[in-house]
């Protein structure tokens, strides 16, 4: 499975809606924009906790911006940590 592939699926799994801003993937670095669904209800403190513990158990450095300007409610920054 590729490095985009398994973001893919962990953000899949969480139900919510996404797109990448930025792909660095000589760098292993992804930055991407995160939004809730309409009907999601949960917090977006919440949202990125259930996120971060995916990511950061697959081996991922993680950095969020919540509520960044813009339409997102959720910026990650994301790198592949190969140790």
């Amino acid at each position: 499975m590729t490095e985009r592939q398994l973001i893919q699926e962990i953000l899949n799994s969480e139900a919510v809606e996404y797109s990448f801003e930025n792909v660095d993937e000589d760098s292993k670095e992804y930055t991407l924009l995160l939004t809730r669904q309409d009907q999601d209800v949960r917090e977006v403190t919440t949202i990125n906790d259930e996120i971060k513990k995916y990511f950061e158990s697959a081996n991922f450095d993680y950095q969020e911006e919540l509520n960044p300007d813009g339409d997102a409610d959720i910026r990650l920054v994301i790198k592949r940590n190969d140790q």
